[in-house]
């Protein structure tokens, strides 16, 4: 392993890197006012701890109360950030790793309504469009004091003790300067690309100024806007050559593309079913044209493709971020040669996805990633062994019997289909979500490892269940889809299941009710409307598919559009009657007594499931707890003690959509969280 070009050391500067692994820049929301306290500090040491060589905080702090943040972000123009950020560093350096913080300004890439309700400042008019904010044009006053508020941030971060900091400049203010699509400015900071750069080299120099030689100062950008009237590939490289040139920064960290809207950031970004590592290679171009310290992460998933970069002189330090949401541990995997124990990313970008809707960042399916100090990321064996029995063998179940297994236990699953998977086997069949497998795969194989016994095509009753002599039951069933939400012709109308398991044959002209808003109807409209079908997807929500979120949507979109499909808001189906031989369907509304009426050949509801809780209610009576948790005691991560029926010999527990249709990562989590102190 000594041999492996991951786990070669690197000299950035005077700071000795452990390896080659680091973890970008990124902001999971999880500062407290504003501050990186207990949560956001524990994410962090858990991956130093397992061998990360750098850990960069923060995608961005902001250095100015004119930047403020649109979702949870450090704030670095607070002096109190300091105490808080030592205590980080201090934590990191204890196991080894070096701690890095991206600082910003984010010009236009906010919104003017947020903290104090200054205006929103670039380098021209131009407005976002994801964040909608008309800015004003920058002054000189403003070019002076955002200039100061940089320096002021870099020396505090000094003083906290951190190793280096890194700029971020795309799509943030210091690239809006840069590219001719959102600087409208005249001479010195308009015009040809030197006027362009000038702010930013101004920047620069008031940091180094302030902060000294002995410190790493680094830059994140795009070396190719990749739209037109923006920056070039061409002007990519001249811009990473000026940047060496400066001696002002250390290290590039280079992405492609823009983050003004979710197509782009999208593309900057990728998700599941899009190409792996698609900006490595222009990554390598910028090293070779350059000479100089290059960083680079995009959808770089797997070992395998890190390595390569390495190995290949395409990069200096290879940024694994989201994969090491997915596993902190990857780095101590590779080294006890146990990579196929290494949790996958399956890029479903549940964590980006939930920060751009407000939310904390978490993994789809490690949902100890964020909870770190309440969930352990390694099961601790139990002290005493027993029988666990798990009924189901969807992501809940499968996770169930994982956690049971490592903590010691003889685990049973039985399971009515004839293979794993539950609602992920739906999704996966889509072949831009086949990455989703992963998530039973991975735990099957874990499974494996640790003999749980799986019983497939075994419907389970009551006595099937007591015959496995459990101590401890788990129900993970999960649910049916529920399409009876007409006041007439609830027989005549099919569920997206129907359509994604090929049960049902699709129509030509079809009406897809959707009043979940999650991935399903989406994937069913897909799956349709690739046979040149005509869909609409009706909603009575004021937007389509909220459940899905702004980057997932992207894909969808990018098929939908192209082809006979359209989008109808604020209207819910209320009947449907047969028309000779096709459908009539009525639309109704919840703002007034309107109604529409549509003449399809089919019709799909997609309300969610109900849950599949007969077996639960059966052995409810039978069992110690009566089927009760201790909310407290789970939300605390403390073991359960209900005990309701002295005549019981079996605890029951029920799990996932079992309980209420809601998304994989609540499924998951109900299971780690649960069995985790079984």
């Amino acid at each position: 392993m000594v041999h492996d070009p991951l786990l070669q050391p690197y000299q950035l500067k005077h700071l000795t890197l452990r390896n080659r692994i680091m973890i970008t820049s990124h902001e999971p929301a999880y500062p407290e006012d504003g501050m990186p306290k207990g949560r956001y500090r524990a994410y962090h040491v858990e991956r130093a701890k397992a061998g990360v060589a750098l850990t960069m905080t923060a995608g961005s702090a902001s250095v100015a109360r004119d930047s403020p943040p649109v979702f949870n972000n450090i704030l670095a123009w607070k002096d109190e950030i300091v105490g808080h950020m030592k205590q980080l560093v201090d934590a990191c350096h204890d196991h080894g790793a070096a701690v890095m913080i991206q600082l910003t300004h984010l010009g236009r890439r906010t919104r003017w309504d947020k903290s104090d309700w200054l205006p929103v400042v670039s380098s021209s008019h131009e407005r976002e469009p994801s964040h909608r904010a008309f800015p004003k044009r920058i002054e000189d006053w403003d070019i002076t004091r955002i200039i100061k508020d940089f320096a002021d941030a870099a020396e505090r971060m000094k003083a906290a003790g951190v190793d280096g900091i890194e700029l971020e400049a795309y799509g943030h203010l210091l690239e809006q300067f840069w590219s001719p699509l959102t600087n409208d400015l005249d001479a010195p900071y308009g015009g040809n690309l030197d006027n362009r750069l000038r702010f930013s080299f101004e920047v620069l120099q008031a940091i180094r100024d302030r902060v000294g030689d002995n410190f790493i100062v680094g830059l994140r950008y795009t070396g190719d806007e990749m739209q037109d009237g923006g920056t070039t590939a061409a002007d990519g490289i001249a811009i990473s050559q000026k940047l060496k040139a400066s001696g002002l920064i250390d290290f590039l960290n280079v992405v492609r593309g823009r983050i003004h809207t979710d197509a782009a950031l999208t593309d900057l970004i990728p998700i599941q079913g899009m190409r792996n590592a698609p900006h490595l290679d222009f990554a390598g171009e910028i090293r070779v044209a350059t000479g100089f310290p290059t960083f680079h992460a995009s959808k770089i998933a797997d070992v395998a493709t890190a390595r390569h970069a390495i190995a290949n002189g395409k990069l200096d330090m290879v940024g694994l971020t989201r994969a090491h949401m997915a596993d902190p541990h990857i780095v101590r995997k590779i080294i006890e040669n146990r990579e196929d124990d290494i949790r996958p990313c399956v890029g479903a970008n549940y964590c980006l996805d939930r920060i751009y809707q407000g939310g904390l960042a978490f993994c789809l399916h490690n949902p100890a990633t964020g909870r770190e100090e309440t969930i352990p990321h390694s099961i601790t064996p139990a002290l005493v062994k027993k029988r666990v029995t798990v009924v189901g063998a969807g992501p809940a179940g499968v996770e169930a019997a994982r956690v049971a297994a490592e903590r010691g236990h003889a685990v049973t699953v039985l399971e009515a289909a004839d293979q794993a998977g539950g609602q992920i086997r739906l999704t996966a069949l889509d072949e831009r979500r086949r990455e989703m497998a992963a998530i039973i795969a991975w735990r099957l194989a874990q499974c494996e490892k640790r003999g749980v016994t799986f019983h497939f095509n075994t419907y389970a009753d009551a006595e099937t269940v007591l015959e496995t002599r459990p101590d401890e039951v788990i129900i993970a069933t999960g649910g049916l889809p529920f399409t009876s939400v007409l006041v007439a012709g609830n027989d005549l109308v099919s569920s997206a299941w129907d359509v994604l398991s090929g049960d049902v044959k699709p129509g030509t002209n079809v009406l897809i009710y959707d009043d979940a808003g999650d991935h399903a109807a989406l994937q069913a409209a897909d799956l349709l409307s690739a046979t040149g079908a005509a869909v609409e997807i009706v909603t009575p929500d004021r937007s389509f598919s909220p459940e899905v979120m702004a980057m997932n949507l992207v894909p969808y979109m990018r098929n939908l559009q192209r082809r006979n499909t359209t989008f109808t808001v604020t209207w819910r189906l209320k009947s449907v009657v047969r028309d000779g031989n096709q459908l009539r369907a009525t639309l109704g509304s919840d703002y007034g007594d309107f109604t529409r009426e549509r003449l399809v050949d089919q019709v799909i509801v997609n309300h969610g499931t109900r849950p599949l809780d007969d077996l639960y209610f059966a052995l409810k009576p039978r069992s110690a707890n009566l089927g009760e948790v201790d909310y407290d005691a789970l939300i605390a991560g403390q073991p359960q003690a209900v005990a309701r029926n002295a005549q019981g010999n079996f605890r029951l527990f029920r799990i996932g959509d079992a309980v209420a249709a809601r998304n994989t990562h609540a499924a998951i989590y109900d299971a780690l969280r649960l069995v985790k102190d079984l």
